[in-house]
């Protein structure tokens, strides 16, 4: 199995477990489609941690098994390949990427998905598809540009350089550095504050930020007028208020 999955507090674990760079190969993808789906519909599963383990997140594709595919081959292939890594930016609870070593090509890909990243202070992350005549192909061109700009990705996209953590964090393609060691730990904190809140709310701030982001600003207004409005008939919204009027600010449990 080159995916596993386990639940812990709230937190669901998609680990990569491919060793040694964590390739992602066909069946690879396939799998994380599956425990993408997975975390969709378990509602033990607050939020999610997508982590390769203490040495590499995810070096890329496995490029020996792309050499032996043709154009006929791709055609069919690269949908499947989109579907997978789309799986995990479309469910609907907070995703945290915890990045050690590599996050190259598909990995990286990978870590665009997640709506937080945290890295380790020794990551390199990149892509470099361009030096095997490709361009990304799970997402790259899209969710970069949409995360660092346009300009930045087109630097990163045709040079196919690697970035050391730093030149990550200051481009804004991580959100914070840790030292190698914490990096799981820090990830499952994040996840794990934020499996304590009110799940339909976190739904809805991020269905309405994303929807927002691939939309005229008029279409997000109204997903988040929607939102808003609907979020008045839930039991989270009753002891949110309940809470902030006879306890204060931030006291609030939500279950």
């Amino acid at each position: 199995m080159t995916l596993h999955f386990e639940v812990t507090e709230g937190v669901g674990m998609i680990r990569l477990d491919r060793p040694p760079m964590n390739a992602l190969d066909v069946a690879t993808q396939d799998r994380l489609k599956e425990l993408a789906e997975e975390a969709t519909r378990r509602e033990d599963v607050r939020a999610v941690v997508v982590y390769g383990g203490e040495k590499v997140f995810a070096a890329g594709a496995d490029i020996k098994e792309m050499q032996r595919m043709d154009h006929a081959a791709m055609v069919v292939r690269s949908r499947a390949l989109q579907d997978s890594f789309s799986a995990v930016a479309r469910i609907p609870k907070p995703v945290v990427a915890a990045i050690t070593g590599y996050a190259l090509g598909g990995g990286c890909e990978l870590a665009l998905c997640a709506d937080f990243r945290i890295a380790a202070d020794n990551a390199k992350l990149g892509q470099p598809e361009i030096l095997l005549g490709l361009i990304p192909g799970a997402g790259g061109t899209q969710r970069l540009a949409r995360l660092i700009g346009p300009s930045k990705a087109k630097d990163l996209i045709f040079t196919g350089r690697m970035v050391k953590a730093e030149e990550a964090l200051a481009l804004g393609l991580v959100d914070r550095l840790v030292p190698a060691a914490d990096v799981y730990t820090e990830a499952f904190a994040w996840a794990a504050k934020l499996a304590q809140g009110p799940a339909i709310a976190l739904r809805a701030a991020k269905e309405s930020i994303d929807v927002g982001l691939e939309t005229d600003i008029e279409t997000g207004l109204a997903v988040e007028r929607n939102w808003f409005a609907g979020l008045f008939a839930t039991e989270d919204r009753e002891r949110g208020m309940r809470s902030f009027v006879e306890e204060g600010p931030g006291k609030a449990k939500f279950g």
